[in-house]
């Protein structure tokens, strides 16, 4: 299994409930197709670096997930189905960005390291 990272800007329009349910649709999609969610990151009303369909701020959402290559065909095909996403990117993980992931999710990178005195 190889991990993936998708990443779904869906139109302002939603309410936050609604954008809550379309995720919801998309990672049963995923567990439904055998992929386990490692992350999920909801960034929730952010705005935009350019206009898309003349709307200026979008709701983000990242999912981390361990999939078959197939699975990703299916989501994505959902993904243009449905007329409240935008905009998608899904994303091969390689070991190193794994890796990274995970020492950004158990804030390896927040801690202080610890200088010792040596005496000499």
């Amino acid at each position: 299994m190889n991990q993936y990272e998708t990443t779904i800007i869906l139109t302002p329009l939603l309410s936050e409930e609604i954008a809550k349910e379309v995720i919801a649709k998309f990672s049963k999609i995923l567990t439904d197709n055998g992929a386990e969610i490692v992350m999920e990151d909801n960034w929730g009303l952010k705005k935009l670096a350019y206009p898309i369909e003349k709307k200026s701020s979008a709701y983000y959402h990242l999912t981390e997930y361990k999939a078959q290559g197939e699975v990703i065909g299916k989501l994505e095909i959902e993904l243009k189905r449905d007329e409240r996403v935008m905009r998608f990117l899904t994303i091969s993980l390689n070991k190193h960005a794994v890796a990274y992931n995970d020492k950004k999710r158990t804030g390896a990178f927040n801690k202080k390291k610890t200088v010792e005195a040596v005496a000499n």
